[in-house]
């Protein structure tokens, strides 16, 4: 039976929601509640409750999450999750997820891998340093029952401490290098074979960074980690596209989706020093981007057919009272145009390619003599200034207006210099046009030999394309899942170098020569 007989406030009401709440929750039941995060720390009566709450044992975990989650508050909340039926020596579960976020406009977002980590660290109960905590209520009531979320997790300090000794006599202190964990645990070889003793405590590096950083990432421990990873992905990909390809009902997608978000984090989780809701991340974004899309539309037909499925492209024209929606060609409802283009006809855009080379090659040499034009004084202004265009303050754009050069010309002869400049310049701006309408002209070509293709496509090629379109970005995003934690510390070292590498007596040395310099300049100088 529910007993906390205190009130809450009359000028705040997030503990009256919280209490009436949890009065109807069943004996086995669980409540989760969004509260500002004041309901943690803030005393009178709202103290009392949670006093009162912790008691009875009903909080069972504290989640902190980050600021401008919602659009109408920018402060950070909290979820308190309570139940009626936790054990009496259960502890309470603190979680710091205030910190993982992305930016998105205004908002701050939780990406799939943060909420992730949020429901793994609450179904497993776990402690992380810096993340999670487990509290015993006596120690909560230790702390007079305030349960902001800093008294029970320590913020991690990534920051990493200076040494005075380091400063003044150079080189790197032994403790900083021992604890570039990843490094010492993945190619100790190679980075003491990078380091010599300076004096007791104190190491130098004898290896440049950048080719430190090319040997480790090139070497057998990096590469074989990676080949190994890569043939897990092999299996993973295999044992889903067959499972993809033949979904024939809306409800089992979900459930696919789940499993190969499990089964990820079961692979990642075998991979020392490794992120793996960084990895979660990856799969969770296909799923989001292309598969739950694309399993609804093969549910309801079938794969091949779907993927020789048009739709109609339909484009935003006009503005205003004008503003229509209209169609502009077919796209394909399972293979995107591109992805088409990228690999049935490879020589096209090749050609394509070359051509707009070639457009930016003359906008470039354009550019150039425009930026000649402006400075006065020279051939090219003396000739060409009048060419360029002007904005409403008869200021000089970036361009040069093409009547404006064909009149000059008629004012030269046709073997004087000036005449050749201006030639020069009609030559080019005549090549961009050109070479932009050929460019237009062949994608439109190319636009439509796609769209007819999409029709006609082979059932080898539909899986070429749509493996490539769901997994083809897969192995080098979990290639840099196994380097991300080996460049972090290269860059800590690289850090640690940089810091350590002047000692005292060499800012000494170039002070001296600097004061030097000045004293040299100083007796220079004439009095007037």
């Amino acid at each position: 039976m529910l007993e906390i007989t205190v009130l809450p406030p009359n000028s705040k009401g997030d503990y009256a929601f919280l209490l009436h709440g949890l009065f109807h929750l069943g004996q086995e039941g669980t409540m989760a509640i969004v509260l500002p995060h004041g309901v943690l720390f803030r005393g009178g009566t709202e103290g009392e409750i949670r006093k009162r709450l912790v008691e009875k044992n009903y909080i069972d975990t504290v989640i902190g999450l980050p600021s401008s989650l919602f659009t109408n508050t920018g402060i950070p909340v909290t979820v308190l999750i309570l139940k009626k039926n936790r054990a009496l020596d259960e502890p309470v579960l603190f979680i710091d997820a205030s910190k993982d976020f992305i930016k998105v406009g205004k908002q701050n977002v939780l990406q799939e891998k943060d909420i992730a980590r949020i429901v793994d660290t609450y179904v497993e109960r776990r402690s992380e340093e810096g993340y999670s905590s487990l509290v015993e209520r006596d120690v909560i009531a230790e702390n007079d029952f305030n349960m902001n979320i800093p008294r029970y997790i320590a913020s991690t300090d990534n920051e990493i401490a200076h040494d005075v000794d380091g400063h003044l006599l150079g080189g790197i202190p032994e403790g900083d290098i021992k604890s570039l964990k990843v490094l010492n645990e993945t190619v100790p070889d190679i980075l003491n074979g990078a380091l010599k003793p300076l004096r007791t405590g104190y190491l130098q590096l004898v290896k440049e960074m950048d080719q430190l950083t090319e040997e480790i990432l090139s070497s057998s421990h990096v590469n074989d980690k990676a080949d190994e990873l890569k043939s897990k992905m092999e299996e993973y990909k295999s044992e889903y596209w067959g499972a993809l390809r033949i979904v024939n009902n809306v409800a089992d997608i979900k459930q696919i989706m789940e499993d190969m978000l499990v089964d990820i984090k079961a692979i990642l989780a075998s991979f020392q020093h490794l992120n793996t809701y960084d990895g979660y991340q990856v799969i969770a974004e296909i799923w989001k981007d292309s598969l739950a899309r694309d399993l609804e539309l093969i549910a309801a037909a079938d794969f091949y057919s779907v993927a020789r499925t048009r739709e109609p492209n339909m484009v935003t024209k006009g503005s205003g009272n004008s503003k229509r929606e209209e169609q502009d060609g077919w796209v394909g409802a399972l293979i995107p145009n591109e992805l088409i283009a990228k690999h049935l006809y490879g020589a096209e855009l090749e050609e394509l390619e070359q051509l707009k080379q070639d457009v930016n090659a003359v906008e470039a040499e354009l550019d150039e003599l425009v930026e000649a034009a402006k400075v006065e004084g020279s051939e090219e202004n003396e000739v060409l200034f009048e060419c360029i265009t002007r904005n409403k303050d008869d200021e000089p754009g970036n361009s040069f207006v093409g009547k404006s050069v064909k009149a000059e010309l008629k004012e030269y002869d046709s073997q004087s210099d000036e005449y050749k400049m201006l030639e020069n310049v009609d030559t080019l701006m005549a090549s961009r046009l050109r070479l932009n309408r050929e460019i237009k002209a062949k994608e439109t070509e190319l636009d439509q030999l796609v769209q007819h293709r999409i029709l006609t496509l082979t059932e080898d090629e539909i899986d070429t394309l749509v493996y490539n379109k769901w997994f083809g970005h897969l192995d080098a995003e979990m290639t840099e899942l196994i380097e991300k934690p080996v460049k972090k510390e290269l860059d800590s070292l690289k850090l640690l170098n940089d810091r350590y590498k002047d000692t005292l007596d060499d800012l000494d040395e170039e002070f001296a020569k600097l004061e030097s310099e000045l004293g040299s300049l100083l007796a220079e100088l004439v009095k007037t």
